[in-house]
């Protein structure tokens, strides 16, 4: 599959990232169907994807896009309860939470690529939005078929603002499947790398670099050597971060940018 054969998109899960997937495939004139738990989570998701701090409404009044741009994509906007009505989509996106304290859950995502393995169309790429799990483990969940089209595609938060998307790719992936994806993403608007999947669930680029750089800054403070404050304030003026590692208690990946 090529990408221009890629017309629709279907996503698990419309939360902070699924919401935030969405709204950028809709935008780039992909047409979306989301598959929540409840018809309020769908009217949830539409809300924030209209309303949020950075919905369509707030793009229209900062002339991002025009209310004709806006009104298109929201007729390109779909949800579903229903898995089955998934069955057509030529791109899957698992973009599922972990539940409550939890950023995400492998068991989880593995019962639900098992269940959409079964439904959905089988020249179908599946891709896990997944931050942290080895792609290997998550891809024992379809069938051999399946496995040469099952990659992972990490958006950052929030999806529809930060312009990277790591691309990781497992042995049985071709580099036609995989040259699709990185095409998707330019279409999307997307800046990509290429990531080799490894065991060990570490990770990819981003997370593994600033998960170290956070450590770092944890141990200068458990050493008394510095404040959480300064050392912020180190890395934002002494290497242009626009936050420090230790965070500031403002917005992030689990509260919605909201």
């Amino acid at each position: 599959m090529k990408a221009e054969d890629i017309k629709n998109i279907g996503i698990m899960g419309g939360g902070v990232m699924g919401g935030g997937i969405a709204q950028t495939a809709i935008l780039a004139g992909y047409k979306v169907l989301v598959r929540e738990l409840s018809d309020e989570l769908c009217e949830k998701m539409k809300n924030t994807i209209t309303d949020g701090r950075f919905g369509l409404k707030g793009g229209v009044a900062r002339g991002k896009q025009t209310q004709e741009e806006m009104d298109q994509a929201m007729a390109n906007l779909s949800c579903t309860t229903k898995a089955e009505d998934l069955k057509d989509s030529d791109l899957l996106i698992e973009a599922i939470g972990g539940g409550p304290g939890q950023m995400e859950n492998k068991y989880l995502k593995l019962q639900v690529f098992a269940e959409m393995d079964k439904i959905v169309k089988k020249d179908a790429i599946f891709v896990s939005n997944t931050s942290t799990y080895t792609i290997a483990d998550l891809a024992v969940a379809v069938d051999a078929e399946r496995k040469p089209n099952f990659l992972g595609m990490h958006w950052f938060s929030p999806a529809n603002i930060m312009k990277l998307v790591e691309v990781i790719h497992i042995p049985e992936n071709s580099e036609e499947v995989i040259k699709t994806l990185e095409d998707v993403c330019d279409r999307l608007g997307k800046v990509h790398v290429r990531v080799k999947d490894v065991p060990g669930d570490t990770g990819f680029i981003g997370n593994r670099v600033m998960g170290a750089a956070r450590r770092e800054a944890m141990k200068i403070v458990q050493e008394e050597i510095a404040t959480a404050e300064d050392v912020n304030t180190a890395m934002m003026n002494g290497f242009n971060w626009p936050v420090g590692p230790l965070g500031g208690g403002g917005p992030s990946a689990r509260s919605g940018w909201q």
